[in-house]
């Protein structure tokens, strides 16, 4: 899902947005969440998280929640997170992923990827998101804006980096973020918006959990 061809990135009139997160209480609900879950067999990973604090922001604000189809632009009603895996074709879709909790989506979100790369996702499993979560492991990319998508967010991996906290230099792990959007379904100043609200999201974790 990282941009590489011209020809993937024309497909839309598109704008890029990057900003940092200071993800270290995330990192460390995260931690907490898998202690909690261990006995169950199920892994929170950090895109599960950012899952569903896009899918809470897209249920609040759907200005993003929308795409462009041929000559008018689709907003739609239900929330579905797309959920970019390597090495697979399609995208599957976490459907309604505003009313599941982050351990349900984190389960759904294991079973969709395996399905995915063995080519076997259902008709109601693929394409049917407006937003995409993708991550790499990387630092920071930009990921590719498909036709079918309003927008996609390009996760980049947890960094440490000195900062300062109440006046005292602190190493924090640090995520880079960078929303990519279609320009015919929202401007720039909404996709600033939701990203700012999506860092204070993240940077105060117990309410995507809560």
């Amino acid at each position: 899902r990282a941009a590489a061809a011209a020809p993937a990135q024309a497909r839309a009139p598109r704008f890029d947005l990057t900003l940092r997160v200071d993800g270290t209480r995330l990192l460390a609900v995260q931690g907490e969440l898998n202690r909690q879950l261990g006995a169950t067999g199920t892994e929170v990973g950090l895109t599960d998280l950012v899952v569903k604090a896009c899918a809470g922001l897209l249920a609040a604000s759907p200005e993003l929640n929308a795409s462009f189809g041929g000559d008018r632009l689709l907003v739609h009603k239900r929330v579905h997170v797309g959920v970019a895996v390597d090495g697979a074709p399609l995208v599957p879709a976490v459907r309604d992923a505003d009313r599941k909790s982050v351990a349900r989506i984190a389960e759904e979100v294991a079973a969709l990827s395996e399905r995915a790369r063995a080519g076997r996702l259902g008709p109601e499993e693929a394409g049917r998101a407006a937003f995409t979560v993708s991550s790499l492991g990387v630092d920071q990319f930009t990921a590719v804006l498909e036709p079918s998508e309003g927008a996609v967010l390009a996760v980049g991996a947890a960094q440490p980096e000195p900062r300062v906290v109440d006046g005292k230099v602190e190493v924090r792990q640090v995520l880079r973020l960078t929303l990519s959007i279609d320009h015919r379904v929202v401007d720039g100043a909404t996709g600033g918006r939701f990203l700012a609200r999506l860092k204070d999201a993240l940077e105060r974790p117990l309410g995507i959990v809560a």
